[in-house]
């Protein structure tokens, strides 16, 4: 089977290409990363620091399992005292994926995550936005194969947004479909 790396290449490069009418294969839109994040949400609520430290390496080492490197911990901005929220507290956890790994992740989402979720029947096009960034929301974490259900004390969502240099959402639409997304068919 062909990687989605081998597949830009053979084939998104030229048909992006002739369907565009770009002089260059430099200017054709390609993917520059993958951002996968979560947030803490409730997890966090009002728990003592021992058990907010436990559900934190948790759900990091969740994140690391998942993308293959560690996650950086995102911190509030600001305090809100109605979601017992202060400042400099860690609320979520975001890796952001370049080069090789972002490549493998790819491949695991499309290949085995995406047919793995429950009722999935494609990529809706309207996840593509103006700028041609793909932006996927995971309702369980435990979809991915390196997670074990019955291990999981919570379940996460996953927030995956992939990043393309295309300059609309057309073209962006083109290279994902070129590269064999699963998206809907409108």
């Amino acid at each position: 089977m062909e990687t989605i790396k081998k597949k830009y290449e053979k084939k998104a490069i030229p048909g992006l290409k002739e369907k565009f009418g770009y002089k260059n294969k430099m200017a054709t839109p390609k993917i520059l990363k993958v951002v996968v994040n979560t947030g803490f949400g409730k997890a966090m609520g009002p728990k003592t620091k021992d058990e907010q430290r436990k559900y934190t390496d948790y759900i990091v080492s969740n994140i690391s399992q998942i993308v293959g490197q560690k996650p950086v911990l995102t911190e509030a901005r600001k305090s809100i005292s109605s979601f017992k929220l202060r400042e400099g507290s860690a609320v979520g956890a975001k890796a952001t994926l370049r080069g090789k790994r972002m490549y493998d992740f790819l491949e695991k989402l499309v290949n085995v995550v995406l047919p793995r979720s429950r009722d999935f029947r494609g990529i809706t096009l309207s996840s593509i936005d103006e700028k041609g960034k793909l932006n996927l929301g995971i309702k369980e974490h435990i979809i991915f194969p390196e997670i074990s259900p019955e291990k999981s004390v919570i379940i996460l969502g996953l927030q995956i947004n992939v990043v393309t240099s295309a300059k609309t959402r057309e073209e962006g639409m083109e290279l994902f479909k070129l590269l064999d997304f699963p998206l809907k068919k409108s």
